[in-house]
């Protein structure tokens, strides 16, 4: 496995070893061990999410407030664009994004740390989403970004018809969201990482 960091510091690009024979193929989807090494610390897996979607539908913006929400995204059926965007104030990427596709076929995965939003958009007729998160559904926490923001100019795939929850299609956009001070801070996330990193050395 490998696990590579993207320009958004917090974000990695999750590269499995797939094995293939006449049988089908066999690989790890996650790994603590290489995982810790690659992030400095463990995940902590405190919930395991699953969505369905068909083609034309975009989910997020999401993110949480701190605390926040860590999430390790694969794709197992199908095929996703998901499109980070680092949402923390102060950040030398604040406002920027990276795009990665994740497949039945490449079996990639996306790490995406406390204070980086997402969203994520199918490539194929249906695609099934499996994401470990470090934290439990908390909706007072909830962050939500137009993802059709067009000072982000977001590369979501061309489609006739766009479907998108009513929260979404009414979320603020980045820079609504910074004045209404819904957004963490670079700051504020870097000590968040501080303290996992920590915990993890004392344990």
């Amino acid at each position: 496995m490998q696990i590579h960091p993207l320009k958004v510091d917090g974000s990695f690009l999750v590269e499995p070893n797939v094995f293939r024979d006449d049988r089908g193929l066999f690989l790890e989807a996650f790994s603590q061990p290489a995982f810790h090494e690659a992030v400095g610390h463990p995940l902590s897996v405190a919930q395991v999410n699953c969505s369905v979607s068909r083609k034309g539908t975009i989910r997020g913006l999401h993110a949480n407030a701190l605390p926040g929400q860590a999430r390790y995204m694969t794709c197992p059926v199908g095929a996703i664009i998901d499109i980070l965007v680092d949402i923390r104030v102060g950040s030398p990427t604040y406002g920027e994004h990276v795009a990665v596709e994740l497949s039945a076929d490449n079996r990639h995965a996306l790490y995406l740390a406390e204070g980086l939003a997402h969203g994520f958009a199918p490539l194929t007729d249906l695609a099934t989403v499996v994401y470990l998160c470090s934290s439990t559904w908390s909706p007072g926490t909830a962050i939500q970004i137009d993802p059709l923001d067009p000072e982000l100019g977001l590369p979501w795939p061309a489609v006739r018809e766009l479907l998108l929850s009513e929260n979404d299609r009414a979320a603020p956009s980045l820079r609504e969201a910074e004045k209404l001070g819904l957004l963490p801070s670079y700051a504020e996330c870097q000590t968040r990482y501080a303290e996992l990193d920590d915990l993890a050395r004392v344990g």
